[in-house]
This record gives C-alpha cells, structure tokens and sequence, in this order.
C-alpha cells in the first residue's frame, strides 16, 4: 500500500483511501490486521502498592479475571504481547534537551496525574474490535485504558521495512537462544 505523508492515508492495493479519522475499518484494511496497544491507566494507588495485586479477595478476583481476559484474547489468536509496570518510584524518565544533552529524572514523577500501568499489544481488523477487547477487561471503576494504533516498519517506507524485517529476524534469533539458554 502507498501512505499519504501529509494525513498517513493508506491507498491499500487500489482498494480506496483510508484516512486516519475514518475508524480505521473498511474496505481497504479488510482482511489485513492492525496492531493496537491497549494503555491501562490503574489510578494513583498503583504508584502506593507494593504489588501488583491489591490486598484481599477482591484483589485476588481481579488477578484471577485478568489472567482469564489475557487467555481470551490468547486463544482469540489476538494477543501478542504485554506486561505490567512497576510503580514510578522503580523507574526514570531521559529528558532531551538542545545540544544532544540529556537529563536523567528518577521516579516517582509526583507531577504526573495518569500513570501508566501496563499495556497489551493486539492484532485485529480495527479500532472497533479493539474497542471491543478493551471494554471486556476486567477493571475496577475509575481506570481506563487507551487504544493507540502502532505503526509498522511499513508506514516508513520500503527501506525502513526491509530494516525492520531484519531486527525482527534477529530478536526473534535472540529470544530462540534465550529460551534455548534456559533450558
């Protein structure tokens, strides 16, 4: 497909333009799958605990309905990666600055209002079906997740997907003689 560099619109094989603010579903993605991650934002007491399941039995019901929600969307053959973060506290920020300069901010960053707490990456049609996976995750009231659509090496151009081919070759390589290591 060709991308328009001034919208990213997408002329998929002929089929038609797709533009990012038509719901990324149509008839010029069917049948080609889109990368999505989904954001989880748990709220403020996520930056306070100590581990990643709160206390007591509702805690343990939310690990057990999130372990269920992840293996739904595994055997759905959606679901391609994710973690839980660690509070802030365990983490730093790199802030760029003119001349190549950086500066080095450690955690817990108290300004921040919405803290990331994990993500999924999944593989659907489009923006509705991922829509759809978010809204059946289990969370508690006041957390949201975000949807953002990742770009692939292919939206860069053919040098840079020739590039990323590459890279996914040798992680894939890398991650065979880890597992491989391990055993």
């Amino acid at each position: 497909f060709q991308v328009c560099a001034m919208h990213k619109c997408r002329n998929v094989a002929g089929q038609g333009v797709l533009r990012p603010w038509d719901g990324l579903a149509g008839p010029a993605r069917k049948g080609i799958p889109m990368r999505f991650m989904m954001l989880m934002y748990p709220g403020p007491e996520a930056e306070t605990e100590t581990s990643p399941v709160p206390p007591g039995p509702e805690g343990q019901k939310l690990l057990q309905d999130r372990m269920a929600f992840n293996q739904r969307m595994v055997d759905a053959g959606v679901m391609k990666g994710g973690d839980g973060l660690k509070p802030t506290r365990k983490g730093a920020r790199v802030k760029y600055q003119a001349g190549g300069k950086t500066l080095v901010l450690d955690g817990p960053f108290t300004e921040t209002k919405e803290v990331l707490g994990g993500y999924w990456i999944i593989e659907v049609p489009g923006l509705a079906d991922a829509i759809s996976w978010a809204r059946q995750a289990p969370c508690p009231a006041g957390e949201f997740i975000e949807i953002r659509e990742v770009y692939g090496a292919d939206d860069f151009g053919e040098e840079a997907a020739a590039i990323g081919r590459e890279q996914q070759a040798q992680m894939d390589a890398n991650a065979a003689r880890d597992e491989a290591a391990k055993s």
